[in-house]
C-alpha cells in the first residue's frame, strides 16, 4: 500500500482539488482527507487568456502569449495547497510516498497527437520534497490514442470494491461530461459525452459575474427551449463514434444567447443531461445504474433531466461513500500509484490507443532547480 496524494485543476478553472488516498494500485482504495484551493479573481483571468493564446500552438512545449506566467502560476498555486494540506493534517513529505500532478488543460486536440498540460512537474517535486508523477496524457495521445478519459481505472476500482451489480455507469461532469461503462469481466468502456458545467458557468460568468449556478437556482427556474436544445444537439460530435475526447470549447454557447438566464441555464443543464444519456447508443448494454461525480453532480437541474432521459436510478457518488467533488483529484492519486507500478492507466476501450498503455513521467526530488519563481 503506498500513500497518494492527487491534485488536479480541471477545466473549469475554478481551483485545485487535493485528496489524499491509499491504495495499492489495483483493488484497494482507502479514502483520505482533501482540500479546496480556490482561484482568485484575476488568476482566474490569467488562466482563461492562457487558453485564449493556446490554439495556435503545434508543439506541446511551446509557451505563447499568457501560457508561460500561467505555467508558473499553476505550479506554484499546486505547491501551496500542498503546503496547506501537510500543515493542517500535521504530515510530513515523508508521509507521502507520491504525489499525481495533472496540471491544467490549456489545449487538446487528439487528432493532431497533441495535448498539453501546463504546470513544472519537476519544480514541484523539487519544490515539495516528495516524487511525482505527472504529464499524465501525453504518453497516450503520442500512441494514437484521445489522451482521455484518464479516470475510468480509477472509478471501475470503486464500482468492483463496492461490489455493485452491473453494468454501473459512472458520469463525470467537469468542465465536459465523459463516462465509465463498467461490466463483469471486461476492461472499462470511456469516453467523453459532451458538455458538462463549462457552458453553465461560462454562461453565468457572463452574465451574473459569477462562474456557476449556485445550486441550479437558475436553471430550475427556467424553462428548457425544445428547439434551441435539439440545435445543440445536431452537433457532428454526437454521431462519432468512440473513442473520442473533447476541448472545453468544442460547444458555443451562442444558441442560447437570446434567452433570458433562467432558460439560457436551463436549456444548457438539459444539454449537459440529454447529451450524457445519448452516450447509451454506444454502450454494449443499458446502464442500471448511473452515479454522477464531479461539480455536476452537486446541480439539481442537470440531475433531474439525467433520470427523466434515462429512466434509469442516478445517484451522486456521495451516496456510496465516495466523494463526488473529490473523484478526480483521488483518481489521479491512484493513477500515480499505477505508474509507479507500471500498470496500465488507459486501455483500447477507454481511450482507442492500441494496446494498454501506462503512461506518466515521474520527478525525483532534487534533480531540477529546488524552487519555484513567481
Amino acid at each position: 500500500m503506498l500513500t497518494a496524494l492527487g491534485l488536479m485543476s480541471g477545466t473549469s478553472m475554478d481551483g485545485i482539488d487535493a485528496a489524499l488516498i491509499e491504495t495499492d494500485g489495483e483493488g484497494v482504495v482507502r479514502m483520505g482527507p482533501s482540500r479546496e484551493l480556490s482561484y482568485g479573481d484575476e488568476e482566474r483571468m490569467l488562466l482563461r487568456q492562457a487558453l485564449a493564446d493556446a490554439p495556435p500552438m503545434t508543439k506541446r512545449s511551446e509557451r505563447p502569449g499568457a501560457l508561460r506566467a500561467a505555467e508558473r502560476l499553476v505550479t506554484r498555486k499546486h505547491a501551496d495547497i500542498v503546503s496547506d494540506f501537510l500543515k493542517e493534517h500535521d504530515l510530513s513529505p515523508d508521509d507521502i510516498d507520491v504525489v499525481g500532478f495533472h496540471g491544467q488543460t490549456v489545449l487538446h486536440r487528439p487528432h493532431d497527437r497533441l495535448t498539453v498540460q501546463i504546470g513544472d512537474g519537476q519544480a514541484l517535486a523539487d519544490s515539495l520534497g516528495i516524487p511525482t508523477v505527472y504529464d499524465l496524457r501525453a504518453a497516450d495521445v503520442a500512441e494514437g490514442g484521445q489522451g482521455a478519459p484518464l479516470v475510468p481505472v480509477y472509478h471501475q476500482a470503486l464500482v468492483r470494491e463496492a461490489k455493485l451489480a452491473g453494468p454501473v455507469a459512472v458520469l463525470n461532469l467537469g468542465g465536459v461530461g465523459n463516462i465509465t461503462y463498467i461490466a463483469e469481466g471486461r476492461d472499462p468502456v470511456a469516453f467523453d459525452t459532451g458538455p458538462a458545467n463549462a457552458l453553465i458557468d461560462d454562461l453565468m460568468l457572463e452574465r451574473t459575474g459569477v462562474a456557476m449556478d449556485q445550486d441550479a437556482r437558475q436553471a430550475l427556474a427556467g424553462l428548457v427551449d425544445q428547439e434551441i436544445l435539439a440545435v445543440l444537439m445536431a452537433h457532428p460530435f454526437f454521431q462519432e463514434k468512440p473513442p473520442k475526447s473533447l476541448d472545453r470549447n468544442a460547444f458555443s454557447r451562442e444558441a442560447v444567447a437570446g434567452l433570458s438566464t433562467r432558460d439560457a441555464a436551463a436549456t444548457l443543464a438539459a444539454f449537459t443531461a440529454r447529451s450524457a444519456a445519448a452516450a447509451r447508443q454506444w454502450l454494449p448494454r443499458e446502464p442500471r445504474l448511473w452515479i454522477v461525480c464531479g461539480g455536476g453532480a452537486r446541480n439539481p437541474a442537470i440531475l433531474k433531466f439525467l433520470r427523466e432521459e434515462t429512466g434509469a436510478t442516478v445517484r451522486t457518488a456521495d451516496e456510496f461513500g465516495w466523494s463526488a467533488s473529490m473523484m478526480e483529484a483521488q483518481a489521479f492519486a491512484y493513477l500515480a500509484v499505477r505508474s509507479l507500478k507500471g500498470l496500465p492507466l488507459t486501455f483500447p476501450s477507454s481511450t482507442g490507443v492500441p494496446r494498454a498503455l501506462t503512461g506518466g513521467v515521474l520527478a525525483t526530488p532534487g534533480q531540477g532547480k529546488g524552487r519555484l519563481t513567481a
